[in-house]
């Protein structure tokens, strides 16, 4: 089985590893000082699942990796789609490209691109970050991904490739069959941790600490949930309810990458998470108003990091 991982950082990288220590042939695709870093030295992973170091090739040009069995993409949100655009030389005539991003439009962004055919949705529970170049520190979370095909199907390369994360140690894996719920699911998470993160600028146990912030917590989840009904997504009727008891066991001093990102001067995934929420809210006539008051908060940070950046 033949994988590359386009975007090598915390989240690519830590799955990548794992699959090649399980017998996939892992192609990284990484740029800058990171890059050089994996050629020189090899991965680096600190996890709480176990520490390891492989040597996997990596490289900057699809081209020298030719077609493989599936590309795990892993991205920010903000590249989507110029790195889409990028993927045809890793393409065969039966290749999956796996989103594991965070996002709401991502999947769409790849299938304008490369067909909807070629692509299927994914989301990564995972605590991982680049702690330096060559190095992915993995701190907590499920370490797991669920995917599935965007028509709900239950393919043969679906089955393939769970097949293969389930050979894997440090790592779990899910198929679904409902693909996009997850996806919502994971974005009324995801938004309620680094929006609220980010915007407060402090750790989630101080968050959990104030009642009224943690009613804002709450109310994100809500929001982001009621706007997914809204545009025609069944997710479930215990779903905030879920999230919530998940986030009252995270770690005191949990953050998000959002907040590490606005807090370094790098671009941010806004656009893909809040700003998604809030115009499909507005399409579906959907009041959100947490949501649309950290949108606020943290869209001046959003514009000065990209500013800075370019």
């Amino acid at each position: 089985m033949k994988v590359a991982i386009y975007g090598a950082g915390g989240v690519g990288a830590y799955f990548g590893g794992r699959l090649a220590r399980a017998g996939a042939d892992v192609h990284l695709l990484a740029r800058g000082a990171h890059l050089e870093a994996l050629r020189r030295d090899g991965l680096r992973v600190d996890s709480v699942r176990g520490d390891f170091e492989v040597e996997l090739p990596a490289t900057d040009d699809p081209a020298s990796i030719g077609p493989c069995d599936y590309v795990l993409f892993a991205v920010k949100s903000f590249d989507t789609a110029a790195a889409a655009r990028e993927l045809e030389p890793l393409l065969g005539e039966e290749t999956a490209v796996v989103s594991l991003q965070n996002g709401l439009d991502n999947e769409e962004k790849l299938a304008d691109v490369i067909g909807e055919d070629r692509v299927m949705g994914g989301v990564a529970y995972v605590f991982s970050t680049i702690a330096e170049p060559g190095r992915i520190e993995q701190t907590g979370g499920p370490a797991s991904i669920t995917f599935g095909e965007l028509d709900g199907t239950r393919s043969e390369r679906a089955e393939r490739l769970l097949e293969r994360c389930e050979r894997a140690n440090g790592m779990s894996a899910e198929l679904s069959a409902s693909i996009r719920i997850e996806l919502w699911e994971k974005a009324a998470f995801i938004c309620a941790q680094a929006g609220m993160t980010a915007a407060v600028r402090l750790p989630l146990g101080e968050i959990r600490e104030t009642p009224e912030s943690w009613d804002a917590y709450r109310r994100i989840v809500e929001e982001v949930c009621s706007v997914g009904r809204a545009a025609g997504v069944d997710l479930p009727d215990d779903a905030v309810s879920r999230w919530m008891a998940f986030a009252a066991e995270l770690d005191d001093d949990s953050y998000s990458s959002l907040h590490y990102d606005m807090t370094r001067e790098k671009p941010m995934e806004l656009e893909a998470l809040h700003g998604t929420v809030v115009r499909k809210a507005r399409e579906n006539d959907v009041a959100v108003p947490t949501t649309d008051a950290v949108y606020a908060i943290l869209r001046p940070w959003a514009v000065r990091n990209r500013r800075e950046s370019e």
